[in-house]
C-alpha cells in the first residue's frame, strides 16, 4: 500500500515539473546580423599563370589564421593540390567514383578529401585527353560532391580553382549558376593572361544582365615585373588589385620544389596576409570589359598611335594564275 502511494506521488511530482517547464518562455530568436557565412570564391586565370601556386599559399595562410578552408581543384590537370601536398595531387573525385562504381562501393569523404595543417583539399578531375568533355567532367564532379553532402559542410571559405582559357559550360558554372559570390582573376603583365582575365570579366557582366549576382572581387598580379600592364588593366575595367606577387627567383625555386611560402612570419608571409585581408574586405564589383583594341592598347610602345593600313584582298589575288574574270550572270535592272 505504501509503495503504491509513493508511485502516485512520484508521478504527481513529475507532472508538476513538466507543467513548470512548459510555462517557461523560450529564448527569443536571434535578430542580429548573420556572423557565419561561407564565402565561395572562384579563381580564374590563364593556364600556367600561377593560380594553383596562389591558392595553395592563400588557403594555407587562411588556415593558419584560424579559418576553416576547403580548396577544390576544378582543372582537368588535377594540379591544384600538388603544391599543398609536396608534389602529390589528391585522388580525383571522378576517377575514384569510377573505380568505386566498378567494385560496387560508395565513395566516402576520406577517399577524396585530405587535410594539411587545417586546409581541406579535393580535386574534381576530368576525362583523359580525347575521351570526353572537360567541362562536362566538372559538372559531373559537382554532382558527386552534392551527393557527398557539400551543401551541409561548414567552412569559412571554399576556394575553386578554375581554368580560364576554356570558356565552355562546365568551366563557367560558378558564374552562370551563382555558385559563388566572388570571382578573382589571376594575371600578369602579358597580353595572353590579361586576355583571359578580360574574358572572365565579360562572362561576369553577361550573366549579370541575365539576373546573376556574381561579381569580380579583384585581381592578383603574379610574377609582377613592375611594367604595369596588369595594374593598368585592373584600373581600366574597374576592379582592385588585391595583391602583387613579385617575379622573384626565391619564389620560383620554392614553388618548383613544391614548398609553401605563405607562412605567418615568413619572408613572404606578409604578401599572403595582405591578400587574405584584401579578399575579406573586397566587394563583388561590376567590371567594364575592354574591347580588343583597348586591350592591345595597354601594350602600346609609345603614346603615338601606329596604325598599319588594312588593304582589302581581291579574288584575283587569292586565285593567282587560276583567275579568270568571268562576266556575272546576275540580272541588274535599271532604276526607274
Amino acid at each position: 500500500m505504501s509503495t503504491h502511494t509513493v508511485s502516485i506521488d512520484a508521478i504527481s511530482n513529475m507532472a508538476a515539473q513538466l507543467r513548470a517547464e512548459a510555462e517557461i518562455e523560450p529564448d527569443a530568436a536571434p535578430s542580429g546580423e548573420v556572423t557565419k557565412e561561407t564565402q565561395i570564391i572562384a579563381i580564374y586565370g590563364k593556364g600556367g599563370i600561377g593560380k594553383s601556386f596562389t591558392l595553395a599559399n592563400l588557403s594555407y595562410m587562411m588556415a593558419q589564421q584560424g579559418k576553416k578552408v576547403l580548396l577544390i581543384g576544378c582543372d582537368p590537370k588535377s594540379d591544384t593540390t600538388s603544391l599543398l601536398f609536396g608534389g602529390r595531387a589528391c585522388p580525383t573525385i571522378i576517377e575514384t567514383s569510377a573505380k568505386k562504381k566498378q567494385s560496387g562501393e560508395a565513395v566516402e569523404i576520406g577517399d577524396v578529401c585530405f587535410v594539411r595543417d587545417g586546409v581541406y583539399a579535393m580535386e574534381l578531375g576530368g576525362p583523359e585527353v580525347g575521351r570526353g568533355c572537360g567541362g562536362r567532367g566538372i559538372i559531373h564532379g559537382f554532382e558527386l560532391m552534392e551527393k557527398l553532402g557539400f551543401h551541409d559542410w561548414d567552412f569559412d571559405y571554399v576556394l575553386l580553382d578554375f581554368l580560364g582559357d576554356v570558356v565552355c559550360g562546365g568551366f563557367g558554372l560558378p558564374i552562370a549558376r551563382d555558385m559563388c559570390q566572388k570571382v578573382i582573376v589571376v594575371g600578369s603583365n602579358d597580353l595572353q593572361s590579361l586576355y583571359v582575365a578580360n574574358n572572365v570579366c565579360s562572362a561576369v557582366e553577361y550573366f549579370r544582365k541575365l539576373g546573376g549576382n556574381v561579381g569580380v572581387a579583384g585581381m592578383v598580379i603574379n610574377k609582377d615585373d613592375g611594367t604595369g600592364e596588369a595594374q593598368a588593366f585592373a584600373d581600366s575595367v574597374g576592379i582592385p588589385v588585391l595583391s602583387a606577387i613579385p617575379a622573384d627567383d626565391d619564389i620560383r625555386r620554392k614553388s618548383a620544389s613544391y614548398e609553401i611560402i605563405g607562412h605567418p612570419g615568413g619572408q613572404w608571409g606578409s604578401t599572403f596576409e595582405a591578400l587574405v585581408s584584401g579578399i575579406e574586405q573586397s566587394k563583388p564589383e561590376h567590371p567594364t570589359p575592354l574591347t580588343q583594341d583597348q586591350l592591345l592598347g595597354l601594350f602600346s610602345g609609345s603614346d603615338e598611335e601606329v596604325r598599319v593600313p588594312m588593304q582589302p584582298a581581291t579574288v584575283a589575288e587569292l586565285r593567282g594564275k587560276n583567275f579568270i574574270d568571268k562576266p556575272s550572270l546576275e540580272v541588274i535592272y535599271d532604276e526607274v
